[in-house]
Order: structure tokens, then C-alpha cells, then sequence
């Protein structure tokens, strides 16, 4: 992870394979996928060319509630995303915002100490189950 927050896995499958995984953990842990944007259609529309680029926006109010509780403004950066997309040599990646570094960047504090642990958790798993070889 870089000092923006960003953190980034590579991926074995296509950006197609990886998004479909990652939709299907989502369902298994009953989060909610409330949008899919396909940032390289968009690009086509704009007569623009864009590799593969996917940004799939989920969450659960279970877990964003108490955090948006305790300061409002980290509801800009919830639902959380997640970024599929393949780089100039065809890698593909899955990139999204670290909880913890999120936390602090709205100084969430203590209090929600244990609600951020839970949602790295469970990124860091719905990641690793989309991006498994």
C-alpha cells in the first residue's frame, strides 16, 4: 500500500473473471453491490480508448452506519469500491481504499476501532476470493 491509502493485489484471471468473483463473494457475504461502472465503455461513448477498467461500489449499512455515526464526512468514501483493471502489459489488478487509512483520514478515532478491523476483514477477504489463483 502506498501512503494514499490505495491498496493494490494482482489477479490471475481476466478483468471480466475477476469482477464475476468478486460479485459472487460479495453475494456469499450477503454485502450489497449497489453499482458497476464500466469506466472503458464510458470511454468508448467518448470516443476515447481505455483498457478493461471496472469499479464495482458495495457495502453494508450494518458496517458503514456506526462508522458515518461517529463522522458523517466518511460517507464520501462509503459505499467502498473496488477497482478492476488492466495495465499496458495486460496485468490485471484490483485496487481499493484501506479501511484503516480511511479511518484515519477522517479521524474516526477509537471509538469505531473495532468496525474498521471487521471491514479490513472482510475487504481483505472478498479480495483475496476474487483474486485467487
Amino acid at each position: 500500500m502506498l501512503d494514499n491509502g490505495v491498496v493494490t493485489v494482482s489477479s490471475p484471471h481476466t478483468v471480466e473473471e475477476t469482477v464475476s468473483r468478486f460479485e459472487a463473494a460479495l453475494k456469499a457475504h450477503n454485502v450489497t453491490l449497489f453499482a458497476k461502472i464500466d469506466h472503458a465503455a464510458g470511454a468508448g461513448e467518448a470516443g476515447m480508448p481505455l483498457r478493461p477498467t471496472l469499479l464495482l461500489i458495495f457495502g453494508s449499512p450494518r458496517t458503514g452506519t456506526p462508522l458515518m455515526q461517529h463522522n458523517q464526512e466518511i460517507g464520501l468514501d462509503l459505499p467502498m469500491k473496488a477497482l478492476v483493471w488492466q495495465d499496458a502489459d495486460g496485468k490485471v489488478w484490483l485496487s481499493s481504499n484501506d479501511p484503516a487509512w480511511l479511518a484515519r483520514r477522517h479521524r474516526l478515532g477509537d471509538a469505531v476501532e473495532e468496525t474498521v478491523a471487521a471491514l479490513e476483514n472482510g475487504l481483505a477477504m472478498l479480495t483475496q476470493e476474487a483474486s485467487a489463483g
